[in-house]
């Protein structure tokens, strides 16, 4: 009688996790389940063109910060000539590898726990172009107050993550790595 009940609630945990979205998320659910080097945070950056273009700018966002169809508005022509008010127009082959980049490395292509939670707040509806837009991060964001972000001369917005998130070259962007500068107590 004992192992009825253990099949029947193994059963009904499998059901529950095929089901899920997050089971869903991923084109290859199986492949993922049994990859051991899936980790918790984001895959950080290891394109050099990505680095160097993206990052002569500002922060060089690893990918898997946003989904697949965020990228591909962002790294198109018309997205390049007004980025957020600036032209980062690129030279055609540059272009081809920073995209292609983006796109095989976009949160719903990850291996990353933290990019496997962006995909799923950004599967429905429309593409966000900033990383703050998504819901999951605005989440992970909303009990900051304005004036430690907009008010702090070495933070100005939430774009800048590595402002606070020290080890966000790494692609770690958990609470033990944040430290909002000029308030050394908040926690």
């Amino acid at each position: 009688m004992k192992n009825t009940g253990k099949l029947k609630a193994t059963l009904l945990a499998i059901a529950l996790l095929l089901s899920s979205s997050t089971a869903l998320a991923d084109g290859n659910f199986w492949q993922w389940l049994v990859t051991f080097s899936r980790q918790k945070e984001v895959q950080p950056v290891t394109n050099k063109a990505y680095q160097e273009e993206c990052g002569s700018c500002h922060f060089a966002y690893p990918p898997g910060l946003l989904p697949g169809k965020s990228w591909a508005k962002l790294l198109e022509d018309k997205g390049l000539n007004d980025h957020f008010g600036e032209n980062a127009s690129l030279d055609a082959d540059t272009l081809k590898e920073i995209r292609d980049y983006a796109m095989e490395n976009a949160a719903e292509k990850s291996n990353f726990k933290r990019s496997r939670k962006i995909a799923l707040a950004t599967e429905e509806g429309d593409a966000p172009l900033r990383i703050t837009e998504v819901r999951y991060i605005k989440r992970k964001h909303h009990d900051i107050p304005e004036k430690m972000i907009k008010g702090n001369k070495d933070v100005k917005s939430r774009s800048y993550c590595n402002a606070c998130h020290t080890k966000a070259e790494k692609g770690i962007f958990d609470n033990d790595t944040v430290s909002i500068p000029n308030y050394p107590d908040y926690d």
